[in-house]
C-alpha cells in the first residue's frame, strides 16, 4: 500500500537530559487559528474536579527506572482536557472508522467517541465510516449519536464494520474533504495507524484544518510504547477459559493432552498470560521462543516425561510459533500486508500424534481447541471497558485541543499522546530473557528449548535491537528500560 509516511520527528530539548518526543499541531501549519475557552469549564460533572485542565508543560515519562545519575529521558505530551481548544461545538464534524481484525472493546471505543464528543464539547455531528478505510470513497457512512451507541458495549464487533485494505490516500483525503470532516478517529492495529499517519500527512499538506487521531487495537498487544492495548486482558481471560477446557479433557482420557491455539501472530502475549493466569499448562510455545520436536531436550521428550509422570499434559501454542518449521510456507499476505500463517496447531496436533503412534508405540489422546474467532468476538470485559472510556475521552481531548498526527494510550498508568512513528516503528514482543518468561518458565516446568549458545546469543541481540520492549515487574510490555 506504499504507507510511508515522511514526517520528521518534533523534538523538544531541556535540561538534564529531558527530551520530549512532542506530537503535531494544527497551529503547526495553519498560521493565526482562533482558540474558544473550553466548554468543559462550564460542566456540572467537572465543576467538583480540583483541576481539571491539563498544563501545557505536563509530560509522561517513557522510564521510571532510573538511577540517580540518568537523564531524565524521553517523554511524550501528557493527554487530558486544555484550556484552550481550537474548534467551537457546532463547527465539528467528526467521524469514526475501525480497520482490520475484531477486537473486544471496539464498540465501547465508538460509543464513548461519539459520547464524549457530545456530553462533554456540545459536538453534535458525528460520523460512523462503515467497512473500514474503503468506506470513506464508497459513501457508506451512518449517523452515530448518544442514542444510537448507547447499547453498543454490550456488544461484541463492531456497528461500523471493518476491512482489511481498501488505503487510498488521495480517495479518502477527497473524501473528508469533500464532507467537511475536520476531526477524523481511527482504530486500528500497526497497519491502520500506518495508514493513518499517510492521511495526516496529506492533510498537512493541503492545508486542511482537520485534526487525525489514532486509537491503537490489537488483541496480541504487539503495539510498542504503550503499556497494553485494548481488549487485550479481555482475550487472556476468555483464552483462560479454552485452557480449562482443555485440561478437563486432557485430566479425563489416559494419556490425555489438551492443545489449545491462541492469537499472536509475531508476538505470544496472549499464550504467555494465559499460561501464567490457568497454572494448568504444561508448555506454552509462541513466536519469540524457538523450539523443536525431535532430540534430547525437544518438545516430543518432554511431552513424553509429563505423561509418564502426571498421565495428562496441556499445550498452549500461538498462531506465529514454529512457523519455519512447517513444509509448506506461504509467501503471501493478507490486504493489510500480514503474512499468510500455516494452521500450527492442526500441524503439531499430527506430528505429535504420528510421532507417539509411530515411533513410540504409546496410546495418547489429543484434543485440539481452537477459540480464536469465539475470542476476537466477545465484548470487553469491565476493565476494559473502563480502558477504552479513558482512550476514547483522551482521543477527543486532544483533537480538541488542536492536536492531530497522534496516537493515545498509557505510557507507565498515564495517558499520553504518541508520535504516529513511535507506534509505527516496530512490533512489540516478547522478550525470552526477561523475567516474565522466566515467570512462565517456572510454571510450567517446560524445557527452555534454546539448546546451544547460539540461541541465547540469538536471543540477547533480539534484545539489543528492540531496548524498548523491555517488561517491567508488573509483566507489561513496555518501553522502559
Amino acid at each position: 500500500m506504499g504507507l510511508e509516511s515522511n514526517s520528521m520527528p518534533k523534538i523538544v530539548i531541556g535540561d538534564f537530559g529531558y527530551t520530549l518526543e512532542d506530537v503535531p499541531h494544527l497551529s503547526d501549519f495553519i498560521p493565526d487559528l482562533p482558540t474558544y475557552p473550553n466548554p468543559l469549564q462550564d460542566n456540572p460533572a467537572y465543576s467538583a474536579v480540583r483541576q481539571y485542565f491539563v498544563d501545557y508543560d505536563d509530560t509522561i515519562a517513557q522510564n521510571i527506572v532510573v538511577h540517580k545519575d540518568t537523564p531524565r529521558g524521553i517523554h511524550f505530551r501528557r493527554a487530558g482536557p486544555r484550556q484552550r481548544v481550537y474548534f467551537e461545538s457546532d463547527d465539528v464534524h467528526a467521524c469514526i472508522v475501525t480497520c482490520g481484525g475484531l477486537c473486544p472493546g471496539l464498540n465501547t471505543v465508538i460509543r464513548e467517541i461519539v459520547c464524549s464528543l457530545n456530553y462533554m464539547y456540545g459536538v453534535k455531528s458525528v460520523l460512523g465510516i462503515h467497512g473500514g478505510y474503503k468506506g470513506f470513497y464508497s459513501k457508506n457512512t451512518i449517523s452515530l449519536t448518544p442514542k444510537s451507541v448507547n447499547d453498543i458495549h454490550k456488544r461484541g464487533g463492531t456497528i461500523l464494520g471493518t476491512s482489511r485494505g481498501g488505503y487510498e490516500t488521495k480517495k479518502i483525503v477527497d473524501s473528508i474533504q469533500d464532507r467537511g470532516i475536520n476531526q477524523v478517529y481511527i482504530i486500528g492495529g500497526d497497519g491502520t495507524q500506518k495508514g493513518a499517519a499517510v492521511i495526516f500527512e496529506e492533510i498537512k499538506r493541503r492545508g486542511l484544518k482537520v485534526a487525525v487521531v489514532g486509537i491503537p487495537k490489537t488483541i496480541d498487544n504487539d503495539i510498542p510504547v504503550i503499556d497494553k492495548s485494548f481488549g487485550f486482558d479481555t482475550a487472556v481471560e476468555e483464552a483462560e477459559r479454552a485452557i480449562n477446557a482443555a485440561h478437563v479433557e486432557a485430566t479425563s482420557f489416559e494419556n490425555g493432552i489438551g492443545l489449545v491455539k491462541l492469537m499472536g501472530r509475531y508476538s505470544g502475549f496472549i499464550a504467555m498470560y494465559a499460561t501464567i493466569a490457568s497454572r494448568d499448562v504444561d508448555c506454552c510455545l509462541i513466536p519469540e521462543s524457538p523450539f523443536y520436536l525431535e532430540g534430547g531436550g525437544g518438545l516430543f521428550e518432554y511431552i513424553e516425561k509429563r505423561l509418564k509422570e502426571f498421565g495428562h499434559m496441556v499445550i498452549v501454542i500461538a498462531e506465529g510459533a514454529g512457523q519455519e518449521m512447517l513444509s509448506e510456507s506461504l509467501n503471501q499476505k493478507d490486504a493489510s500486508g500480514n503474512k499468510l500463517l500455516q494452521d500450527v496447531g492442526l500441524w503439531i496436533s499430527q506430528k505429535i500424534k504420528d510421532h507417539f503412534s509411530k515411533e513410540r508405540k504409546m496410546t495418547i489422546n489429543l484434543k485440539y481447541i481452537d477459540p480464536t474467532y469465539m475470542i476476537r468476538a466477545i465484548p470487553s470485559s469491565a476493565s476494559d471497558n473502563v480502558y477504552c472510556t479513558l482512550l476514547a475521552q483522551s482521543a477527543v481531548h486532544g483533537a480538541m485541543a488542536g492536536y492531530t498526527g497522534f496516537t493515545v494510550g498509557p505510557v507507565n498508568g498515564r495517558y499520553a499522546y504518541i508520535p504516529f512513528h513511535r507506534i509505527n516503528e516496530r512490533q512489540n514482543k516478547v522478550v525470552i530473557t526477561d523475567r516474565m518468561w522466566a515467570r512462565l518458565l517456572s510454571s510450567t516446568n517446560q524445557p527452555s528449548f534454546l539448546s546451544t549458545k547460539d540461541d541465547v546469543e540469538e536471543s540477547m541481540e533480539d534484545k539489543k535491537e528492540t531496548p524498548n520492549c523491555a517488561l517491567l515487574e508488573n509483566g507489561f510490555a513496555d518501553a522502559h528500560k
